[in-house]
């Protein structure tokens, strides 16, 4: 690269008619201005990292939008087939419900005929009763006559006269009770014929001169009912159909762009990933930065943290498989989730005179603080380690920082990195929908020759 700016250099300062001061070729030259190269060149570095970063977050949000989309799609495609199900028995039941009603009228068809046949027996009752009236009737006359006789017989027929006259009583009482017999029975046969007339009628399906039962009319207004409600029944089923076509569609469309926006993602990690690449082989270098200072001071705050935590393991305070240990206990009712872990008390006492001294590197800087190997930050800056509030997750996110795991990109990057230095740009979350555009600076902190975790320092650009 100098090499080519060299003969640019050259040839402008040699062409004929420039006006540019030939440059002299000096080592001090060539040096201090390569340095100043590759200074501009790290700025610009971090420029191109940090818009590759902003991007990254905005498809970071904008996939969260679109897999919220999806999922909602897939919820409606499922309501909507649920719809369906529902519209499907509604066609079911009106189509068994009419089917009722005509076998209703089919058995009112049946009650018909047998109140027919009730009519006629009534009548024949009716005739029956009529009968004997006749001969009670003339069972009185019969009666009559011989109690006459008697009475003309004298003595003789006193007895027979008896007989006679209790046999005119008792025919008088038969008359009676069959002229009763006759009017409740004719009252009877007028109702049930009556009665028997209306469910023909009904059976018939109605029709001219019958348009007043009303069990047909009952039965006109069932069918009409269950058909209206098939009609819409169907209307809906319809509507729904195409709905499902529609919402398919949509859902289709929203996978491709959830596959877009991956593809987009996946290209902004590589621009991102390469601008700190870039930074670090720069920094690599030996040449003087702009994020020098906060390497080097990863790297100071790191092998200090290192050194009281073999101290604290010399001195008996932890044991080794309490510092290693990664069996978190889950603080019930914290939101975000908290842990706990066995050297949190040792975290406590050692690690804030390390933490909080780094906050006055830059005004710059914007936390310090170790983290195991999961991202776990069992102590972070006193700024961040306000105690929760319930239900007042904005709050937290942005103020209880402590006791968490960051186990997203960055966080389980800079926890995991065993090289001497690790450079990152991305957005910090708020919470709220706040995020920061932040630089880290991160260095691995070996206990023993055992990696442990990593130091994270974060600074603004």
């Amino acid at each position: 690269m100098f090499d080519w700016m060299r003969q640019r250099r050259s040839a402008a300062g040699t062409e004929p008619g420039s006006l540019a001061t030939p440059i002299t070729d000096s080592p001090t030259t060539h040096a201090a201005g390569g340095l100043d190269v590759v200074r501009r060149l790290s700025r610009s570095v971090s420029t191109l990292g940090r818009d590759a970063a902003e991007v990254r977050g905005v498809l970071e949000d904008t996939q969260r939008i679109v897999e919220a989309q999806g999922q909602a799609m897939q919820a409606l495609s499922g309501q909507l087939s649920e719809v369906q199900r529902a519209q499907g028995h509604i066609g079911d039941s009106t189509r068994q419900t009419r089917e009722a009603v005509e076998r209703a009228r089919g058995a009112l068809a049946g009650v018909g005929a047998e109140v027919g046949g009730i009519v006629q027996t009534l009548r024949e009752v009716s005739d029956a009763a009529g009968e004997i009236t006749q001969i009670a009737l003339q069972t009185r006359l019969v009666a009559f006559n011989a109690s006459v006789e008697a009475k003309r017989a004298g003595e003789a027929g006193r007895g027979f006269g008896v007989v006679a006259d209790a046999v005119k009583d008792l025919a008088g009482k038969v008359e009676a009770s069959s002229k009763s017999i006759i009017g409740r029975v004719a009252a009877l046969d007028a109702r049930v014929d009556n009665f028997s007339r209306e469910l023909i009628s009904s059976s018939d399906g109605g029709g001219a001169g019958k348009s007043n039962s009303s069990i047909h009319a009952a039965f006109a207004d069932v069918e009409r009912d269950v058909g209206l409600i098939s009609a819409s029944a169907e209307q809906s089923r319809a509507t729904t159909a195409s709905l499902n076509e529609r919402a398919a569609e949509l859902e289709a469309e929203v996978r491709q762009a959830v596959q877009g926006l991956a593809t987009a993602f996946a290209v902004s990690d590589k621009f991102l990933r390469l601008s700190e690449e870039l930074i670090e082989q720069i920094a690599e270098s030996g040449v003087e930065v702009e994020d020098t200072p906060f390497i080097r001071g990863a790297q100071q705050a790191a092998g200090e943290i290192g050194a009281l935590l073999e101290q604290a393991l010399g001195e008996g305070r932890i044991r080794t498989e309490q510092l290693f240990d990664e069996r978190y206990q889950p603080i019930a009712g914290s939101n975000p989730a908290q842990h706990l872990a066995p050297f949190n008390e040792l975290a406590d006492r050692l690690f804030p005179a390390v933490q909080e001294r780094m906050l006055q590197l830059s005004d710059k800087v914007v936390f310090c603080i170790a983290v195991d190997r999961n991202g776990y930050v069992s102590t972070h800056n006193r700024r961040y380690c306000q105690p929760q509030r319930p239900g007042d997750l904005v709050w937290n996110t942005a103020n209880s920082r402590y006791r968490r795991i960051f186990n997203d990109r960055t966080g389980l990057a800079s926890a995991r990195n065993q090289r001497p230095f690790l450079l990152q740009t991305y957005r910090r979350d708020m919470g709220g929908g706040k995020f920061v555009l932040l630089k880290e600076a991160s260095a691995p902190i070996v206990v023993n020759g055992r990696h442990w975790g990593g130091l994270r320092l974060a600074f603004n650009f």
